[in-house]
């Protein structure tokens, strides 16, 4: 199955979330409808008399508005106008009158463009499909008083020559909303209707289910004689070659299917017409477009140009590719006298349980679908990952993902409580990128690894190696990174090389005893030594790096030379903290005995990424000895 007739099934099995849903910044859209970002909200009655008007809130400005497929893709310096809600060159038949700019290609002829909207929505009105709302709107506009009833309602301000004003040349009071405060300049405002009803009632056109119906059925009837195959369905329907865009989010014009390039080669040399390049129904490209950016703005990830989104077709929310375990969190935030180590194990046992659920929802055999989009130019947009398969395998690999890269992490922040939470699974590939190469990185570079990854976790294909090889690389160089940074490239530099080896190795997250690995053990050397001069350090009230922070990226160079330099750099303190130093001199001595061969030990080639998981393992472990210690003394 392709992914319009993956998207298509998706739209027809959610009719019911169809408009206006919670959990999506943007609406299912009915078929033959867009959003727009309305601006001035207009009261009328049933027989088209002015009523009211009010300046919308920016949160609650995106209007569910019909239109045509010309009119869905504004451009030019002509553009053709909506049949119902669209700005104000459009709608007032006195726009001119107020100084109103129009569009350049109407200049000549200001008045054209409120003379063609009132054309179409008089044909609409007059039609079997007409609607009692529409035609309250036909009323008044060809009234030609919009303007002045704004003015009236000084939602549209005016100088004394009755021009409207400039945001310069206004002096405007900050604590009050007015026009500037959602549009400049004024004579682009869009406007959306409400009809009230004899009893008061409110009839919100952007909401009326019947009146979608209504239009979908009038323009549909306008096409029937435009009809072919369409390729996707194999069905005789309405064909379109005007497919929609703002699929990532409002305003972005990039579309998937575009055919509109007569003097190049995205057609010519096949074919003859761009209609006999591609054969889509109307029906079919909306629909299929339409849940893309429903389902984006639902549940998917948008970095800059690229769109991820995994989705069963049966419209059931998913846990989705790009998640950690705090991203597929739904339990509120632990309190602050919450034991971080309590919190790590509940947020882990927590994405187990969802997971559990959402096998239990959605069963063995559903289809699941995860898609990938990025920009190929600035006004075309491919498709660069597609993958269908079964929900049963869909969990397996998520969970086989964030199960063989877990890693013990700390860099989730939480702004309300202002503390970090800890938690046990796999990093998202987005913060495995900033690991990799910076939290300054380039938006290109941070897309480009983002897609590598995804493969590795829907189809559990290896961890690229220099992904791998950077991490550890950023890791080992603490002292040129700010603490929490290194902590962040530590303990992701750790998960994936653990997933690196899955494999050949397996890697306990607590720490092993057992391993007498050369890498391994002098991981854990360094921790200890590390861990031994902090302690001094912060005894005397000292508050600068140790050796073995410093010299952490040589270590990993030149093990045993640089493991002598730090070994005599802790005498110092070794003398300073007395006989409390002793338990950590005991440990890196039974460490050092670990070395099966001593060419292990001696030996002074670079170590490898396990290095890293000897120190953290080894680092988490004297935290808990130090935390288990301060309780027994308090108790």
């Amino acid at each position: 199955m392709n992914w319009m007739q993956s998207l298509n099934e998706t739209y027809e099995n959610c009719q019911t979330s169809i408009g206006y849903s919670l959990g999506a910044s943007r609406p299912l859209l009915p078929i033959c409808h867009i959003t727009v970002q309305a601006h001035i909200e207009v009261v009328i009655d049933g027989s088209g008399n002015f009523r009211r008007a009010q300046i919308i809130d920016k949160n609650k400005s995106t209007t569910i508005i019909p239109a045509t497929e010309k009119s869905a893709s504004k451009s030019g310096s002509r553009p053709v106008s909506h049949p119902l809600s669209d700005r104000l060159q459009y709608l007032a038949g006195d726009f001119v009158g107020y100084g109103g700019v129009v569009t350049s290609g109407f200049a000549k002829d200001p008045q054209e463009p409120f003379r063609n909207y009132v054309k179409l929505l008089r044909q609409w009105c007059d039609s079997s499909s007409g609607h009692p709302q529409a035609q309250a709107v036909l009323a008044y506009v060809e009234k030609k008083s919009l303007m002045s009833d704004l003015v009236a309602q000084k939602i549209l301000l005016v100088g004394k020559g009755g021009k409207l004003l400039d945001k310069k040349d206004t002096k405007r009071d900050k604590n009050v909303s007015d026009i500037f405060s959602v549009i400049n300049p004024q004579y682009n405002a869009v406007v959306r209707w409400v009809v009230e009803s004899p009893k008061s009632d409110e009839h919100r056109t952007w909401m009326d289910e019947t009146l979608w119906e209504s239009w979908s059925n009038f323009y549909l009837t306008t096409r029937k004689y435009d009809s072919g195959i369409c390729l996707v369905t194999g069905e005789n329907k309405i064909l379109t070659t005007s497919h929609p865009k703002y699929i990532r989010r409002e305003g972005d014009g990039a579309k998937l299917i575009s055919a509109n390039d007569t003097s190049g080669f995205t057609f010519r040399g096949r074919f003859l017409s761009d209609d006999q390049a591609l054969g889509v129904g109307l029906e079919t490209s909306q629909k299929a477009h339409y849940a893309l950016s429903w389902l984006l703005s639902r549940q998917g990830f948008i970095s800059g140009d690229l769109a991820i989104v995994a989705w069963a077709t049966s419209g059931a929310s998913v846990i989705q590719p790009m998640d950690d375990p705090v991203d597929a969190w739904d339990d509120d935030a632990p309190s602050e006298n919450v034991s971080d180590a309590y919190t790590a194990q509940e947020v882990a046992l927590s994405l187990k349980k969802k997971i559990a659920g959402y096998r239990q929802e959605l069963g063995d055999i559903a289809q699941m679908v995860v898609m990938a989009v990025d920009s190929a130019t600035k006004g075309r947009l491919s498709l660069v990952y597609y993958r269908t398969l079964t929900s049963s395998d869909f969990l397996d690999r998520i969970e086989r993902w964030h199960e063989s890269a877990a890693w013990y992490h700390t860099y989730h922040y939480d702004k309300a409580q202002k503390r970090y939470i800890h938690f046990i699974g796999a990093p998202s590939p987005a913060a495995i990128a900033e690991a990799a190469y910076g939290s300054r990185i380039d938006n290109n570079l941070k897309n480009t690894t983002i897609k590598r990854l995804l493969p590795c976790i829907v189809e559990g294909q290896p961890v690229p190696f220099d992904l791998v090889e950077s991490t550890v690389r950023r890791a080992s160089n603490r002292a040129g990174l700010e603490d929490w940074e290194w902590e962040k490239a530590l303990s992701i530099a750790c998960s994936l090389y653990r997933k690196f080896k899955e494999k050949k190795e397996k890697f306990d997250m607590s720490l092993d005893e057992t391993r007498t690995t050369r890498d391994y053990l002098y991981g854990r050397l360094l921790a200890l030594a590390d861990n031994l001069e902090n302690w001094a350090l912060r005894d005397a009230g000292e508050k600068r790096e140790t050796t073995a922070a410093r010299l952490m990226q040589r270590f990993a160079e030149h093990p045993f030379s640089t493991w002598r330099q730090i070994e005599l750099a802790l005498r110092p303190y070794i003398a300073r903290l007395g006989s409390k130093s002793i338990y950590l001199q005991r440990e890196i001595d039974k460490v050092v005995d670990l070395f099966n061969n001593p060419q292990d030990f001696t030996k002074d080639t670079r170590l490898s990424g396990e290095f890293l998981l000897g120190y953290h393992s080894q680092r988490q472990a004297l935290q808990k000895n130090r935390s288990a210690q301060t309780e027994n003394k308090e108790s």
